[in-house]
């Protein structure tokens, strides 16, 4: 299916590295994957504004809510999906998942958030409250707002579970590596274009302006806006299942017309204990953990502290939700602007390696940024904040913004995409077992471990601003490991796909396997 880069003009090269005879297979794909961000996109913003804004709650409730909430979830999630991936085709498990989210989000709206008051334990949080250090509060929260807490996991869920494990799985099967370097980049357009219109839907329902048109509905402003983006995302979701299924469909017709003879494949039987099993037998699968779990620690190391200081100037839910619509919008725009100009061309020009390490160097750069700000408020910052005519705070939330829409645009662009180009020299087996390891769990353990960290210093210093010089701290060491492994990996990628091999994780060892270059493979 492939053709070399050159058969394209220059000018087709940077914005549409696609042939005719791929459409068919590129556009479902493209829409699918823009739908899927698109919710979690509608999701984002709700989900941290439930749970920060919530009574007796905060920023502080997160690294609690990430441990002990979402991380146990996503391991019964990965086994409930194993599950599945060893009992049915990989379209009815689509089918199975999303209908279960939807089903969940629709008893959210109308069910759960309605008799928040009747079914949160408030008298017995605030007699905790009353005997536990500060430092739990955080924790308290988790089990005082616990209908937020399912659904703020629950919201975690689909990006992990619908967008990375799912959707990824089956476009790894669908492209070899040549032509994911030319569709990724132009996927990830999709998905920031669809960030942006979610982030402007999102942020209209959430307005005061669209509630003053709609007031005649039942409920408070925030609970109109639940429940009117669970409508759209209803409706989203099964404009995504009709066209998955129209893919598969029509998957064995375009490996026809493409020449490619469809495989039939015996599905390899995965447990969880699998999983893991591969990741310690592979030196390139434990390379690809350790960027997953680098990334989604050091953003949570970043996140938590500035949506500490987003919940101090926004304390509203609704203005709070506004917000962080607007924050996504903004990182939507940045990520089709580096999708469409640079991706695509940093990787075919500069290799996989050099594309995988803007995102740590991006994280490092502006986190430190972020936290200079905090730690230096009152060393000067502050005076330069008055001179500018805004507040301290406002310029702290404002570099966190920054901060955020660059590491989220690098990490929707150069990480997603070198990510899953890298599991495609993968062998079948290995690729779906090392991926529901390292996708499912592993990035939920580097959310958890970033957690961890937050728990550990509130239970210490009671706040997260006294927290902050050892966050830093410890962002710089896991960068440094991040880039580390980013050079084997490369190294080890690099060889792979020069010598055209398929790497084969065996009981004993790890070896790698000549064969022909995937193209499409039929998903059933």
């Amino acid at each position: 299916m492939a053709r070399a880069d050159k058969e394209f003009g220059k000018i087709r090269k940077i914005f549409w590295p696609i042939h005719k005879k791929e459409c068919k297979l590129f556009f479902p794909m493209f829409a699918i994957y823009s739908l899927i961000v698109f919710v979690y996109s509608m999701l984002k913003p709700a989900k941290d504004a439930l749970v920060i804004t919530a009574r007796d709650s905060g920023a502080q409730c997160i690294p609690f809510l990430k441990t002990w909430a979402i991380l146990p979830l996503s391991i019964l999630s990965i086994f409930i999906f194993t599950r599945l991936s060893n009992k049915y085709a990989t379209k009815k498990i689509f089918y199975i998942l999303i209908f279960g989210f939807l089903s969940f989000f629709l008893l959210f709206s109308f069910v759960l958030y309605p008799f928040r008051d009747v079914l949160h334990p408030h008298q017995t949080a605030d007699f905790l409250q009353a005997h536990l250090p500060e430092g739990f509060k955080g924790l308290i929260a988790v089990f005082r707002n616990w209908t937020f807490t399912l659904f703020y996991a629950m919201s975690e869920l689909w990006g992990t579970i619908i967008m990375t494990v799912l959707f990824w799985g089956f476009a790894n099967e669908a492209t070899s590596v040549k032509v994911a370097k030319r569709f990724y980049a132009i996927l990830g357009v999709g998905a920031n274009l669809a960030t942006i219109l979610a982030g402007f839907v999102s942020h209209t329902l959430s307005s005061s302006s669209f509630h003053n048109i709609i007031y005649r509905l039942p409920g408070n402003r925030w609970e109109r806006t639940l429940q009117l983006e669970t409508f759209v995302i209803i409706i989203i979701s099964i404009t995504t299942v009709l066209l998955f299924h129209y893919l598969n469909q029509h998957l064995e017709k375009i490996n026809q017309e493409n020449s490619v003879k469809s495989v039939k494949e015996e599905k390899p039987k995965m447990s969880l204990r699998e999983n893991f099993n591969y990741l310690r037998k592979s030196k390139y699968l434990i390379c690809i953990a350790l960027i997953v779990l680098a990334f989604n620690l050091t953003l949570n190391i970043i996140e938590i502290v500035w949506k500490d200081q987003i919940q101090h100037l926004y304390p509203n839910p609704a203005d709070y939700s506004a917000y962080m619509s607007r924050v996504m919008s903004y990182i939507g725009i940045l990520s089709s602007f580096i999708s469409i100009f640079i991706c695509g061309n940093v990787i075919r020009g500069f290799g996989w390696t050099v594309a995988a390490l803007l995102t740590p160097i991006t994280i490092l750069i502006t986190g430190t940024l972020f936290f200079g700000s905090i730690l230096f408020q009152d060393q000067g910052f502050g005076a330069l904040a008055s001179f500018i005519g805004l507040s301290p705070l406002f310029m702290i939330v404002s570099l966190g913004s920054l901060q955020n829409i660059l590491s989220r645009a690098s990490k929707f662009t150069f990480f997603d995409v070198t990510k899953e180009i890298s599991f495609i020299p993968l062998s079948r087996e290995c690729k779906l077992k090392g991926k529901a390891a390292i996708d499912g769990v592993g990035s939920r353990l580097g959310k958890s471990g970033g957690s961890i960290i937050h728990q550990f210093l509130l239970i210490i210093f009671a706040s997260l601003s006294a927290s902050t010089p050892y966050l830093a701290i410890i962002l710089l060491l896991v960068v440094a490991i991040w880039i580390g492994a980013v050079k084997s990996l490369g190294n080890q990628f690099q060889e792979l796909t020069t010598n055209n091999e398929k790497l084969e994780v065996n009981e004993e060892e790890t070896t790698s396997s000549k064969e022909e270059p995937l193209t499409t493979n039929t998903i059933t």
